[in-house]
């Protein structure tokens, strides 16, 4: 692949990131089945594991840029009502609704409960089926801080998926490699029936990614 920008082309973490990008089968895979990103395959990897998506649910997706994640459920299950969030601008998806803004912000969190019909900070009033989160934070290259800063997000998520969720739901999160804190890991398991680490087959081998899938969820 002939790298033709000079300012791109004198970096080399951009001409890596570019070679790697045009020598992987699932952006390829993506580009042909009109995918917005790779990631799509994650999720769909994970649902056709463990079967937490079905037609008529009501589901957040978190992190949701560009949009992949939203794409496949709303394709895949037309008849569910997607919520999608980022910081990033989403481009338009039919039978999605989008945010763009900071998922921790109170802003934010209102959109969400107001879509949703959630009473605020109520537990046992959701009213959604799934939680996925594909949130990450700009990573520094330091290998316990960029873990510290996915754990935040993580809790964020899980805190909202505990006052979002209808019982029997499932809450599927991006961690790292070395998983949740111990704690954490406790409460999941307490408000779940199952809690599953998983790398799915299209997460790059050299990703420290994680995620999360926990099902049943208790109320």
């Amino acid at each position: 692949m002939k790298i033709t920008n000079k300012k791109i082309a004198g970096k080399k973490s951009s001409v890596a990131w570019l070679q790697r990008q045009a020598a992987d089968p699932y952006v390829a895979r993506a580009h042909k089945d009109g995918y917005r990103a790779r990631a799509a395959y994650k999720l769909i990897e994970m649902d056709e594991k463990f079967h937490f998506l079905r037609n008529g649910q009501v589901v957040v997706d978190l992190g949701a840029a560009p949009g992949s994640w939203s794409q496949y459920i709303a394709r895949t299950y037309p008849k569910s009502k997607i919520f999608a969030m980022d910081l990033l601008e989403i481009s338009p998806i039919v039978g999605v609704e989008t945010y763009q803004g900071d998922f921790t912000s109170d802003a934010a969190l209102q959109w969400l409960e107001e879509k949703l019909g959630l009473a605020h900070d109520v537990v046992g009033a959701g009213t959604v089926d799934v939680v996925v989160s594909d949130m990450a934070p700009n990573t520094v290259g330091h290998k316990k801080t960029d873990h510290i800063r996915q754990m935040v997000l993580l809790e964020y998520a899980f805190d909202f998926a505990v006052r979002a969720l209808k019982v029997g739901g499932t809450f599927v999160c991006k961690s790292f490699t070395g998983g949740t804190t111990n704690e954490l890991l406790k409460q999941i398991k307490e408000r779940f029936q199952s809690v599953h680490h998983i790398k799915p087959p299209s997460s790059r081998k050299d990703s420290v990614e994680m995620f999360i899938v926990a099902m049943g969820f208790r109320g």
